[in-house]
């Protein structure tokens, strides 16, 4: 027996210190660790780059009635002075169409110390770029959307996209600041050459306590991408 074994064990020993043996392990370990750091250096858009994108169809709504079931967004993301925002997202003060449009008053007031604020509509809900909810918009030519003020002189600025993590908007637009009137009035957000190809904040509005130090209501409805 102890002919047998010693030999054995002579050999197992002999391999694991072979250097053809040592010489592999390497190469695994050291493809290990290139893998590993390309993710590093890829960073934040590695996740999304694997993400499949739902490609949608036009007109495709960020809103259209309060609960209805062809609003693809979300207006969760309260920013800012977001203590000094309340929304109502069923209000049945005269839509522009349909049984509600959505209602937000800004008190115009800083709790957080802000002296700004605004509401980003999101995919899913409270996304900040932290989870995988783009939708490819490519073929949208404009974002168009329904605006009133309740006094009329409201200082507002529409958004679409423009958010970045570990997940990205692909693109951004706005309107720049645009003065409200008391009456139902169309907008639209030219986006024309832009990259709509991973968007999950469909929608935003922002606005400052210096240019609304009342602060403001204003009433939103009918917000969509149209080809």
């Amino acid at each position: 027996m102890l002919k047998k074994t010693l030999p054995n064990k002579m050999q197992r020993m002999q391999r694991e210190t072979d250097p053809v043996s040592i010489g592999g392990v390497m190469k695994k370990l050291i493809v290990l660790g290139v893998g590993i750091a390309a993710v590093l250096l890829i960073g934040p858009g590695f996740a999304q780059m694997a993400a499949a994108v739902q490609k949608v169809g036009f007109p495709f709504y960020v809103y259209k009635d309060g609960g209805g079931r062809e609003n693809h967004f979300v207006p969760s993301g309260h920013t800012g002075d977001f203590g000094a925002i309340k929304m109502e997202d069923k209000c049945r003060e005269n839509p522009q169409s349909g049984d509600s449009c959505i209602k937000f008053t800004y008190t115009g007031q800083a709790p957080q110390k802000m002296n700004w604020a605004g509401v980003f509509f999101q995919n899913p809900a409270n996304n900040w770029g932290t989870s995988d909810g783009g939708y490819d918009l490519s073929g949208a030519k404009k974002l168009t959307f329904f605006a009133r003020g309740n006094k009329g002189g409201e200082n507002v600025e529409f958004k679409v996209g423009g958010v970045n993590g570990a997940y990205s908007d692909s693109d951004s637009a706005t309107t720049g600041p645009v003065v409200l009137g008391k009456e139902w009035k169309q907008y639209q957000i030219p986006l024309e050459g832009l990259d709509l190809s991973y968007m999950f904040s469909g929608f935003a509005w922002v606005a400052s306590s210096e240019k609304n130090p009342e602060g403001f209501v204003i009433y939103l409805d009918d917000i969509l991408y149209t080809n």
